[in-house]
């Protein structure tokens, strides 16, 4: 279950994942993570193969959905320890943005109001396959070039650009 939300992130009801998902998409309230290290790499992960929708594409370390009554920031540390087996050593809000992208392969839509989070992360990821079908850390250059080759999901543009402001708040020696 997730809940839905109107477009000023105000709760008006909760909805099957699924459901929600459908087209034309329903808003709900989800939230995107972006770990660093302390070289300034961004963490990326790959979507598992087995993923109900944009499966085995690139994207931000880690995102979700908040249970319906959980706090954003609560749901963000709570999957990163789910998806990648590692705890952020710092996390930080990071403002929100809502986006709308449809899955051409699985018909389904993210429709979402999302919380964004930036932190630091100091421990080897020990992914859940399940969940994730690979990770890198990656420079900005190295992001370039993999998007030039490789899938991303349609909303980490989105999400990188509204949170990226609050990266430089981070560290200063992160430079994205």
């Amino acid at each position: 279950m997730l809940e839905l939300v109107d477009p000023q992130g105000v709760t008006v009801g909760i909805s099957e994942k699924i459901a929600a998902h459908e087209s034309p998409g329903r808003l709900h309230r989800a939230f995107s993570v972006f770990l660093f290290d302390d070289e300034g790499r961004m963490l990326l992960q790959q979507r598992a193969l087995s993923k109900y929708h944009f499966p085995g594409v690139w994207s931000n370390a880690c995102c979700g959905h908040p249970l319906p009554g959980e706090a954003p920031f609560q749901a963000a540390v709570r999957r990163v320890g789910e998806e990648l087996g590692i705890a952020p050593a710092l996390l930080m809000e990071a403002g929100t943005v809502t986006y709308r992208h449809p899955d051409p392969q699985s018909g389904l839509v993210e429709h979402e109001y999302n919380h964004l989070f930036v932190g630091l992360v100091r421990a080897e990821p020990r992914p859940d396959p399940d969940e994730v079908a690979g990770f890198a850390l990656v420079t900005p250059d190295e992001l370039r070039e993999r998007r030039a080759v490789d899938t991303f999901s349609g909303w980490f543009q989105d999400v990188l650009e509204a949170a990226l402001p609050a990266v430089k708040r981070l560290d200063a020696d992160i430079h994205w």
